[in-house]
């Protein structure tokens, strides 16, 4: 139930960023620390299909963490 609470309070977050006209390097840092969340909740559950889920976005993440950087570099 932990991990459920940590995602939905991270969703509330990521909202209210929005509302409030977040800037970009926020909403990423908010959006890879719900992607970790929601991959320990995975694996908390013991759901094949979630830890592969998450898995996969966590190697995507790692992948676009480069290209975030350059991205928001140039806004």
């Amino acid at each position: 139930m932990e991990e459920a609470r940590a995602v939905l309070a991270r969703l509330e977050r990521i909202e209210a960023l929005e509302r409030e006209g977040g800037d970009a390097p926020s909403l990423l840092a908010e959006l890879r620390e719900l992607v970790r969340e929601a991959a320990e909740w995975a694996d908390r559950e013991r759901d094949p299909r979630a830890r592969a889920a998450a898995e996969a976005l966590l190697v995507a993440g790692g992948r676009g963490t480069a290209r975030d950087e350059v991205l928001l570099a140039h806004e």
